[in-house]
């Protein structure tokens, strides 16, 4: 079985190699998760794009909400490849499909706190946080790549744990040439570029991840059971 996973999420910004680590802290309390599942290929997908890119605005982005877009390959069928789809993106979307009981997946596809989310366009506000304190979540930036995970529950020590890293693209576009969307600029925001999975142990765990070249901006974030949100001025740890 697959054990629990942590999520972080943190901040990177331009700059040199560090001269010695950054450390980032959580507090105890939740945070939501919101995984968009798209397609460039698909014509319904875009209003969904452009509402989660209205969230990088919000004052509450890293402290109340993480969002993660996971671009899914079966559109790409119909002439148009995207360049952000992976058959890892859409295999997660057929396990939450499957841990719903349904036969079947959509686009766009929303996911709150592991659980299947289709009033997305604002007619249902966003899941309200947690005020259980979970534990604390500690991010020891080595560098650009590396970083040292430590998860500390607040209650009795949890099953072995696993952290799911990824790295986010943000500020991207794409003309598209083929399929449904066929003489479009897209624009994207929270783009999943790279997810790694190493386990937790008992010591601290490293998480590498790999940087995409050409992209404006990067974060990156962990995706599970136990979410967290960091930014520059610290995170926030949730889970369930």
């Amino acid at each position: 079985m697959k054990p629990p996973a942590i999520l972080a999420s943190l901040l990177l910004s331009a700059m040199p190699l560090f001269a010695e680590p950054r450390i980032f802290e959580s507090d105890e309390t939740p945070a939501t998760l919101i995984e968009l599942f798209t397609s460039e290929g698909c014509c319904s997908c875009p209003p969904a794009d452009a509402w989660m890119s209205t969230l990088k605005t919000s004052p509450d982005l890293w402290k109340k909400f993480v969002p993660v877009v996971f671009h899914v390959d079966y559109w790409d069928r119909l002439g148009w490849p995207d360049r952000f789809a992976s058959a890892a993106n859409t295999a997660r979307q057929r396990r939450y499909a499957a841990s719903w009981r349904r036969n079947s997946v959509y686009t766009p596809g929303f996911v709150q706190n592991g659980r299947e989310w289709r009033d997305w366009s604002g007619r249902v506000p966003l899941m309200a946080n947690g005020s259980e304190k979970v534990g604390k979540l500690q991010i020891i930036l080595r560098d650009r790549i590396h970083a040292d995970v430590i998860f500390t529950p607040a209650r009795t020590a949890p099953k072995p744990l696993q952290v799911e890293v990824a790295l986010l693209g943000g500020n991207l576009e794409s003309d598209v040439k083929r399929g449904e969307n066929s003489g479009r600029k897209l624009r994207h925001e929270f783009v999943v570029l790279h997810l790694a999975a190493p386990a937790l142990t008992a010591s601290p765990a490293t998480a590498p991840a790999r940087r995409s070249d050409g992209e404006k901006t990067f974060r990156y974030v962990g995706l599970g059971a136990a979410r967290a949100e960091i930014g520059e001025n610290g995170c926030r740890c949730s889970g369930s």
